[in-house]
């Protein structure tokens, strides 16, 4: 049967089929409870019975540029027309642009990039570059990161998805964080720069390739650095001959109101790895950028590393008309100024409700922490649990017309940079709402 004459799905029939026949990853399958999506425009999307949600965490803090931009669709579609297809062996006019556009955007000297199916495996390439450039195999991560669900890139992760996979790859090490569960505030940068170095003796310096780190922290609590945070990692690395990467994944293209999260601490990393806005995932594209000397070291050497899909003309094309979006709608800025009036929604909530412990924003890059105790400050739920508050606070969002991650302790507020004020208004109106419900369960109200 075409596609054109198919019956369409109701919401119950998507979720029935999709749970018979297909995995949710990072859930147990009984208890997987998706959400049937049938269309999406902007900040919003809908099931096939026209529920409505705003969109309030970007999916997975990707569709930067929101739904159905049509610029990008045409794009899609002329270059599906064209050229659905090369292999990557071959250049295309895509691949070509796009590695020139990125040269412009990128932090520093980065002006050469292997295109990869998504940030994981951007990760992973990292990390092989990493090794045979420098000679070494150690890879040092931070326990509250997360770098992806393929091998490697998840055993840098800490957080406990990572052990899932364990043991995983060898020679990670693990440095300190700057920000600890459940604070208000970071650790002092003296102190953690401190400490990291002392691991780094330990480990041996001459053993060490990369360390590799999220300049905002993403699912781990949209963590950001202190001042001199990103610049002694970068000093540590210059004094001993390591590579600094920058997992930009999820904090890149304009989340935290900048081209690159690292831009704010004035740092050039050595790689940098990106996926998600790089399409607003409107086709799944990654990529690594790196140093022209760690380029140039390939000229004659082999690059041991390949996909099928890589320079995928398809992606690239997609990529190249999302980031004419980004500059033709000056989203970066407007994301920066959004954040602004998120800021002033996350310090109302708090105000207002004494269930609310930390909130943390950069541009349009936040999360919203509650505690069970607002004199104690202690977390409504422990590192990697959940509570029956934070349970019947995603329920409310979800009856509302709100999507959103609820994590552990905390839930996010990671709209599309097209968010409107009339938008974050309905958002919060309706989080009030809910964080109403969670001070009376904790009697607090």
């Amino acid at each position: 049967m075409s596609a054109a004459k198919r019956t369409p799905l109701s919401g119950p029939e998507m979720v029935a089929l999709s749970k018979r026949h297909t995995m949710t990853e990072w859930s147990a399958q009984a208890a997987a409870n998706p959400i049937p999506i049938a269309r999406a425009k902007g900040s919003w999307f809908w099931t096939p019975e026209e529920e409505k949600f705003l969109d309030f965490n970007s999916q997975l803090m990707c569709t930067n540029i929101g739904h159905g931009d049509e610029r990008v669709l045409k794009a899609i579609t002329d270059q599906a027309a064209t050229l659905a297809y090369a292999n990557p062996f071959m250049a295309t006019e895509p691949r070509a642009r796009l590695g020139a556009k990125l040269a412009e955007i990128c932090p520093g000297d980065i002006d050469a990039f292997f295109f990869t199916n998504g940030g994981a495996e951007a990760v992973e390439n990292a990390f092989r570059i990493a090794r045979l450039y420098t000679g070494r195999h150690k890879i040092a991560a931070r326990y509250r990161s997360y770098h992806g669900g393929t091998s490697g890139a998840l055993s840098a992760t800490g957080d406990p998805r990572r052990w899932f996979a364990e043991p995983g790859m060898p020679g990670i090490f693990r440095i300190p964080d700057f920000h600890e569960f459940g604070a208000a505030e970071p650790r002092p940068v003296a102190e953690v720069l401190a400490e990291t170095e002392k691991i780094i003796r330990f480990e041996g310096p001459h053993t060490v390739a990369a360390i590799i780190v999220e300049p905002v922290v993403g699912t781990n609590g949209i963590l950001i650095p202190p001042d001199g945070y990103m610049q002694g990692l970068r000093d540590i690395c210059d004094r001993h001959g390591i590579l600094l990467i920058a997992d930009e994944v999820m904090a890149g293209f304009g989340r935290t109101g900048k081209w690159f999260a690292i831009n704010h601490s004035g740092v050039v990393p050595d790689m940098i790895t990106m996926a998600k806005g790089l399409t607003s995932a409107y086709v799944q594209l990654g990529a690594l950028g790196m140093r022209r000397p760690i380029a140039d070291h390939f000229a004659e050497k082999v690059f041991g590393g390949g996909l099928t899909y890589n320079s995928h003309p398809l992606a690239c094309a997609t990529a190249l008309a999302t980031i004419e979006v980004y500059e033709e709608d000056d989203l970066i800025t407007r994301a920066a100024t959004m954040g602004k009036t998120l800021r002033a929604h996350h310090e109302r909530m708090k105000a207002k409700h004494p269930c609310v412990g930390p909130i943390r924003n950069i541009g349009l890059f936040g999360i919203i922490e509650l505690v069970r105790d607002p004199k104690t400050q202690e977390p409504i739920a422990a590192f990697n649990t959940s509570a029956p508050e934070m349970l019947a606070l995603g329920a409310f969002f979800r009856k509302n017309g709100l999507y959103t991650i609820v994590r552990w302790n905390g839930f996010f507020t990671n709209p599309p940079l097209i968010i409107t004020n009339e938008e974050l208004d309905f958002a919060f109106d309706v989080i009030d709402r809910g964080l109403t419900e969670v001070d009376k369960a904790l009697g607090l109200a």
